[in-house]
């Protein structure tokens, strides 16, 4: 059976979500983030080397990475759901989002979670000058690139209902956590189609089940 190395407020909900919307039995080992730090338990260690969540076990198979989880869960047990016909213009589209969301579309979002913090962590001689140089590099570098981005995502979604095309697939479940947290700190929210899209998914049975499960989720 698989195992799921659920940490609170991460990625790894959309791992739930996709086995619910597949209907497979899974488990959940939880996780807690260090109150302080809000970083992942030493414990994740004894699973992957990097101590990072999700994380899955299947039997002895390991997998980490969230998109390359969702690949193996697809391919393993999905049986052709969630993926659209190889070949396919929808495939490409597909297989595209599918790496985008770790990729590109993440890097300025932690960008901007790292400046916002930084100041807080800084010693307090430090502060107003780690301060101003956060929000120097918010403004001038940032915040274009997160608006760059959010505008991307609001016209793809104005080509089709989902981003690899009218079905929903395991590139949405991939992009639900961008548009998730970009809605939460960089006002994406405010895009009617980006805050259609969340309001689509955050609706779907398959969805609250995975809350149900994996507990409270701050970006939901």
């Amino acid at each position: 059976m698989i195992v799921v190395h659920h940490l609170n407020n991460s990625r790894s909900q959309r791992v739930l979500w996709l086995l619910e919307e597949l209907g497979l039995p899974y488990e959940i080992k939880p996780y807690q983030r260090d109150a302080q730090t809000m970083l992942a338990p030493p414990e994740l260690r004894a699973v992957h080397p990097l101590g990072k969540s999700p994380v899955v076990t299947d039997g002895d198979t390991v997998v980490a990475e969230t998109g390359a989880i969702i690949e193996y869960i697809l391919e393993t047990y999905g049986q052709g759901r969630l993926i659209p016909a190889a070949g396919s213009p929808e495939r490409l589209r597909y297989t595209y989002w599918l790496h985008y969301a770790e990729g590109s579309a993440m890097t300025p979002l932690l960008l901007k979670l790292v400046f916002a913090t930084l100041p807080n962590r800084a010693p307090a001689l430090l502060k107003g000058l780690v301060k101003a140089v956060a929000a120097k590099a918010q403004a001038s570098f940032v915040d274009p690139q997160l608006t760059t981005h959010i505008d991307y995502w609001e016209s793809e979604l104005a080509k089709s209902e989902w981003f690899a095309g009218s079905q929903m697939t395991g590139a949405d479940i991939m992009m639900s956590f961008p548009l998730e947290t970009g809605a939460a700190r960089a006002g994406a929210a405010s895009k009617p189609r980006i805050k259609a899209f969340l309001e689509r998914i955050h609706a779907r049975p398959a969805y609250q089940r995975a809350l149900e499960r994996g507990g409270p989720y701050a970006y939901a």
